[in-house]
């Protein structure tokens, strides 16, 4: 059979790997809620506290600043509020058949801001042709 060094080096092996399967879980969990942290600290924020700039940095919804950095109809930088850009959210599956069906094939017009959140600088179009 096996002697007993083997088996003790066998099941030295098996813990260690083990223990550090388990430390790379929680290395790679504390590693994505910094880099969620540090996502968002990039955006620098307005006098009303609201974050602005690209979405291109974001690794989610939730991480896209406040005024999201767009171009409107004639060409001006500005930036979006996140909520005129996700408009109404429905809450069941039937409330989604409604607004879909509600929208206009030419999309809808959204106001274009400085980056103060607060001063309206354009236009820009949601969904259309």
């Amino acid at each position: 059979m096996y002697s007993k060094g083997v088996i003790l080096l066998i099941f030295v092996v098996l813990m260690i790997s083990v223990s550090s399967g388990s430390g790379l879980s929680q290395y790679t969990n504390v590693k994505n809620t910094m880099n969620q942290f540090h996502i968002t600290s990039l955006y620098p924020k307005n006098k009303n506290g609201q974050t602005y700039g690209s979405a291109a940095y974001a690794t989610s919804p939730e991480t896209e600043p406040d005024l999201i950095l767009a171009t409107g109809v004639d060409g001006t930088d500005g930036y979006l509020l996140k909520k005129d850009m996700d408009g109404e959210q429905p809450k069941t599956p039937e409330e989604a058949i409604a607004i879909q069906n509600s929208r206009s094939p030419d999309g809808r017009d959204i106001p274009l801001y400085d980056k103060d959140g607060e001063t309206v600088i354009g236009v820009f179009r949601v969904g259309g042709k």
